[in-house]
């Protein structure tokens, strides 16, 4: 076996498809029976679009149920405040696609298994590495018929935040700590309701209202461990400030039966010092768990897979392994537009979000579009839409 990759997310998928799409043997180990997990990151930004166009998947994505977002909004007391308009991004695609996370896993395997060098184990989680002389040789998983062994010249991480393989590895991160932590939930959506994506800012009160069509999914923003004391004050602590910030959801907020219908998003914010071991090497939120804060972590972890195949498809096909000086390489092209992208994300953390939870921001005495001003259109439509160092397949399709 030439690769083996621990984690069926966003980054594993698709490095799995790009290595199997260059002829090098992979096997993707995936913890779960299916990838149907609610609440999970689903916008798929204009960089993600252009790998997929770059490797003939676009136009099967785009005939999965989507909703396009074209234009960002902060919603305070006293109105609305533009912050981004993506329309004229220098590239194809100039919105952020929402689709569930599961129905974009799901395309991207399925071109994965049109190769014969792909193999995909599901409910096999892994759990442990083989190390041979200093080196990772591959890994110990275990699945319904027991403990295994699977040896592979590179094995990839990208089991997620707290990587049981990093740990293994002896990888630590680096914490940076957040101010909140997330409730998601989902509620009806009904004509007439507002269309975009926004986020709902209050003293006191945050939250974010992304448009699915035939509901709403809602996210509402809490300080960091305020979950067991929100849960002792009952539902109505979390029903009443939804209906206040959003007054079109009032008679639905009931629906909320109770605080099962809620899942927790514990937020992280953290990145590996080191990514990589001899044989070995960390992707996506294993090498660097991000924040919520706009919603680019599967597009970071896209192009994270993008650039490690680019790296480590040649030397496994001719050589049948991994130089660790590749890998450095790796850590060194992923490490900057990681590191900016949660400078940006703290940035908006320490001075809007947390000031917000303990009251400190007050409303805006007038209501700016932000992307009248030339500066402030073109900055935050290529951060978002693009990210920090966008990254282009270059390994070719094995014949």
């Amino acid at each position: 076996m030439t690769c083996v990759i621990a984690g069926g997310g966003p980054a594993g998928a698709m490095l799995a498809l790009l290595l199997a799409r260059a002829g090098v043997e992979v096997t993707l180990l995936e913890k779960h029976a299916d990838f149907l997990r609610d609440f999970r990151g689903d916008t798929i930004h204009p960089s993600t679009l252009q790998v997929l166009g770059e490797i003939g998947l676009a136009e099967e994505f785009l005939r999965l149920p989507h909703r396009k977002a074209y234009e960002f909004s902060i919603v305070t007391d006293t109105g609305p405040i533009r912050l981004a308009d993506l329309h004229g991004l220098p590239c194809a695609y100039d919105y952020i696609a929402f689709v569930p996370q599961w129905d974009f896993l799901d395309l991207v395997t399925t071109a994965a298994a049109r190769y014969p060098a792909f193999r995909l184990l599901m409910s096999a989680e892994a759990d442990g590495l083989i190390v041979e002389d200093g080196a990772v040789r591959g890994v110990r998983y275990r699945d319904a018929g027991g403990e295994h062994e699977l040896r592979a010249a590179l094995t990839v991480a990208a089991d997620g935040r707290h990587s049981a393989l990093c740990r293994a590895a002896g990888l630590v991160p680096r914490e940076f700590g957040a101010p909140m932590d997330v409730l998601w939930f989902r509620l009806p959506r009904e004509p007439g309701d507002p269309g975009q994506p926004f986020l709902r800012l209050s003293r006191g009160h945050l939250m974010v209202a992304i448009d699915r069509g035939t509901y709403w999914q809602l996210a509402y923003v809490i300080p960091k461990g305020g979950h067991d004391d929100l849960v002792k004050r009952g539902i109505g602590a979390l029903r009443e400030p939804v209906a206040r910030l959003l007054p079109f959801l009032d008679g639905r907020v009931e629906l909320i039966g109770s605080y099962d219908d809620v899942s927790v998003l514990t937020v992280v914010v953290d990145r590996l010092r080191r990514w990589h071991r001899p044989g070995f090497t960390a992707i996506g939120d294993a090498a660097h768990a991000m924040s919520p804060v706009f919603g680019v972590g599967i597009n970071l972890a896209v192009q994270d897979a993008v650039a490690a195949a680019n790296l480590v498809a040649a030397p496994l096909r001719a050589y049948g392994r991994v130089p660790e000086a590749v890998l450095r390489r790796l850590q060194r092209r992923r490490m900057w537009p990681t590191r900016v992208t949660q400078a940006a994300q703290r940035v908006v953390q320490d001075l809007l979000i947390g000031p917000a939870l303990r009251s400190r921001v007050p409303a805006p005495p007038i209501r700016p579009d932000l992307t009248r001003i030339p500066l402030l259109r073109r900055v935050p439509r290529r951060f978002i839409g693009l990210g920090v160092r966008p990254e282009h397949v270059e390994v070719p399709s094995s014949p």
